[in-house]
């Protein structure tokens, strides 16, 4: 059973910065490429980013050079540190996990990112 737990969450001005963790419990956490999707009210959940296994990344034009995603596959642990933060990145923030192996998909609960003044 792969579980995923976020946190880091909260709220923060325009122009600050947040980091988001996600605590994988997984039995072979390299395997797994992981990711960060977004929701906000009333839209689809869309991708943020995403870093494979052997620290390859990609991400949304939206976050583009404010957003980073990294990995640490001994702690078994995915970060999202989010610079320069602005109003439309409000959202709730979730974890993603799929292995190379099969076509499962994985979710975290989520955390709650406000940016407001």
């Amino acid at each position: 059973q792969v579980q995923l737990v976020e946190s880091g969450g909260g709220l923060v001005q325009p122009g600050g910065s947040l980091r988001l963790s996600c605590a994988a419990s997984v039995i072979n956490f390299s395997i797994y490429t992981m990711a960060w999707y977004r929701q906000a009210p009333g839209k689809q959940r869309d991708l943020v980013a995403t870093i494979t296994s052997t620290g390859s990344t990609n991400y949304a034009d939206s976050v583009k050079g404010r957003f980073t995603i990294s990995r640490i596959n001994a702690g078994k642990m995915v970060y999202l540190q989010m610079n320069s933060l602005k109003p439309e990145d409000t959202a709730i923030y979730y974890c993603n996990a799929r292995p190379v192996t099969n076509k499962n998909t994985y979710w975290g609960q989520g955390t709650q990112v406000t940016v407001s003044s």
